[in-house]
């Protein structure tokens, strides 16, 4: 009886696993990563340790990023209309870039506003894979390649290699990978680090989370804002 138990056993491993690997690939985050998210809330942050009044644009960054962990904010890339400037989508729901665009916002930087000004200048700089003809305020902002094209332009650009520039990775700052379906995605640098020193993301692809997934994907690129910007 025995064995066929320890067969039965075996094979549930390999599936789970398999789905792991599955998920990893396709931008799913496995549950088994809600423990990691738990556990990196439950004590202060060397930033939160920072008294408010000493604290920098990148501490801000980073605590407005956090915040979509705390209030569990659900993947929902949907357009919708919005104001502008200082829009924004129903707050229990955002994309990956939605992350950025609050973390940045706790900062007092408005990228929905950046993002359509530049635009507005430079449209033919930016990738035309929508087919629009204008700006759009309600969700240039909101996707990745317009972002990173962005922050292309007015950012700190940095390395994308992790491995042995661990210094190199501040809090605050901007990851944006390609998923191996191709599709993109982005994150913010935390201040908490894995046991080897490599820090963690916060990150939406499902639900916000702050986790060790820095090297999870293929990074593309990796920035830094520039306070005298």
């Amino acid at each position: 009886m025995k064995r066929p138990l320890l067969i039965i056993s075996l094979l549930i491993l390999v599936v789970i696993s398999l789905s792991v690997v599955k998920g990893w690939h396709s931008g799913f985050i496995p549950p088994i990563y809600d423990e990691i998210s738990r556990q990196a809330s439950v004590m202060p942050s060397p930033v939160e340790k920072i008294a408010p009044e000493k604290r920098t644009i990148k501490d801000l960054i980073l605590l407005g990023a956090r915040q979509e962990v705390y209030n569990g904010t659900i993947y929902d890339a949907s357009y919708e209309v919005i104001a502008y400037p200082q829009g924004d989508v129903s707050p229990e729901r955002g994309a990956c870039t939605d992350v950025i665009i609050r973390a940045y916002r706790n900062a007092g930087i408005d990228l929905q506003k950046l993002i359509h000004e530049d635009m507005g200048v430079n449209f033919n700089l930016y990738p035309d894979n929508w087919g629009l003809s204008a700006p759009d305020a309600n969700i240039d902002h909101r996707r990745v390649p317009n972002q990173m094209t962005y922050m292309q332009r007015h950012a700190l650009e940095l390395t994308t290699e992790v491995v042995g520039k661990f210094d190199e990775w501040q809090w605050g700052d901007l990851v944006y990978w390609r998923f191996a379906n191709g599709d993109q995605h982005c994150g913010i640098i935390s201040d908490r680090t894995n046991w080897r020193g490599v820090p963690l993301v916060i990150h939406n692809a499902g639900q916000a989370r702050e986790e060790d997934c820095l090297q999870r994907w293929q990074i593309i690129g990796h920035f830094r804002y520039q306070e005298s910007h």
